[in-house]
């Protein structure tokens, strides 16, 4: 039997495309407030004649409020906009997006979000919403998260709220990370992500990439190895994927090397691994932390990546992520992996 949203599509169309420009507005709106008409009609691709007409309905419904900072959504706007979401999801055909994916690059789950992060910076923070949403589910007695740093992971921990878990959390960093921009190390993020939820966390106060005389003496250290068993005994990891020259530049990656990556075509990179096309590793950066073979021993991998720009990367690190992997991404990234 039909759904009432197949029947609409065939007898109602018009209808379905009012609802999803609304429903984009007023997420928007949630998202940029306070906002200008002017701003919000550019981030939208919209002319202010069409977005005054829709804004006017939207203050008449009591679902915005105007104001001289700008726009914002009510209470009542904010309710209504978790009372659409399964809807629109359904209407956008995310679901059937997501059964197609996991399918194609056989993982255990994904999630889709709507909207491409590339063009639309705020998606990031429904990727960090869904992230939120989904490893809550996987919470046990007592957890172990590792983290990776970077912006996604960064947009995850603002996405935490304090009532996130009453169950026992350690965050601790997937990897080391002085040398990058503070607010984006793996240590600033479980901070930040113990601080929100009330949880604990550790630290590893080790370089991103080391020479291998260093690693093997950093090891010794008595505080270093502890929390590298930690790590390894970590019963759920978020990380990001990165886009190979973006990540190798960002590291201050040697010349060397970095004609190494780009001679070798490698397009995606996660836990100091980079790979080509094939998912074949074409580079090593030595790190202190989380190694791709320890993921096979975790129960639950979130990677966590958006934007129509990461779709060769996301695929190519996937040919060697373990399975259960949960690929929490965006609509992007999702169609451009889908043409794949």
């Amino acid at each position: 039997m039909k759904s009432i949203i197949e029947i609409q599509k065939q007898l109602l169309p018009d209808l379905l495309e009012i609802m999803q420009k609304r429903y984009q507005i007023l997420q928007s709106i949630r998202f940029l407030q306070p906002v200008g008409r002017r701003s919000l009609a550019g981030t939208l691709g919209l002319t202010e004649r069409v977005l005054r007409s829709e804004v006017d309905f939207l203050k008449k419904q009591d679902l915005i409020d105007i104001k001289t900072a700008g726009m914002s959504v009510t209470a009542e706007g904010q309710s209504l906009l978790m009372q659409l979401q399964d809807m629109m999801r359904e209407i956008s055909g995310l679901n059937i997006m997501e059964k197609a994916l996991e399918e194609q690059l056989r993982l255990q789950k994904v999630v889709v979000v709507p909207g491409d992060s590339d063009e639309s910076p705020w998606i990031k923070e429904e990727l960090g919403r869904a992230t939120a949403s989904s490893m809550k589910e996987r919470l046990i007695g007592n957890n172990i998260i590792a983290v990776t740093g970077g912006t996604t992971m960064a947009a995850v921990a603002e996405m935490l709220t304090p009532n996130f878990s009453e169950k026992e959390i350690l965050f601790v960093p997937a990897r080391g990370g002085i040398g990058e921009d503070v607010k984006n190390q793996a240590n600033t993020i479980c901070a930040q992500m113990a601080e929100i939820t009330g949880a604990k966390h550790r630290v590893l106060y080790v370089p991103d990439q080391v020479s291998k005389e260093v690693y093997h003496s950093l090891m010794k250290e008595p505080d270093i190895r502890e929390v590298m068993t930690l790590i390894t005994s970590a019963n759920i990891v978020l990380h990001g994927i990165g886009d190979a020259m973006t990540m190798a530049r960002r590291r201050k990656t040697s010349e060397e090397d970095i004609r190494k990556i780009s001679s070798n075509e490698a397009v995606g990179e996660a836990f100091g691994y980079y790979f080509n096309e094939q998912g074949e590793v074409v580079h090593k950066v030595p790190t202190i932390g989380l190694q791709l073979h320890d993921l096979s021993d975790i129960p639950n991998v979130f990677a966590v990546a958006g934007g129509t720009s990461k779709a060769k990367g996301i695929r190519s690190y996937l040919k060697s992520a373990p399975s259960k992997t949960v690929l929490i991404t965006d609509e992007g990234a999702a169609t451009e992996l889908l043409k794949g």
